[in-house]
């Protein structure tokens, strides 16, 4: 289990625990965190689960596969050293502590 901080665009912040095996967006649906719509249900078919990763944790994260970067480009307002779908980030203990920020909207 993993404690994930994900930031709303407004700068409150909602901590919770996150199973491992799940995604950093099945955590946000599942805990009703807003900012975070999933549209695609987690097939990277849409960039609805964007975040900005905390600079802390960009290095720790496995690499962005190229379908997740190519999606990337539809995200509101992408940054390419920060950007992340959260349905391609599986949740190990060693996200323990991770913090995304959400962007302004999903599109």
């Amino acid at each position: 289990m993993a404690k994930i901080t994900y930031i709303e665009h407004n700068g409150t912040e909602h901590v919770v625990d996150v199973a491992n095996g799940l995604t950093v967006m099945e955590g946000a649906r599942d805990n009703n965190i807003p900012g975070i719509e999933a549209d695609c249900g987690g097939a990277c078919a849409c960039s609805t689960c964007h975040v900005y990763v905390d600079p802390a944790w960009v290095e720790k994260l496995p690499k962005a596969d190229d379908m997740e970067v190519d999606m990337l480009d539809f995200a509101f307002e992408p940054d390419m050293a920060t950007s992340r779908l959260t349905c391609q980030i599986k949740v190990t203990d060693a996200l323990d502590g991770l913090v995304v920020k959400l962007p302004e909207k999903q599109i």
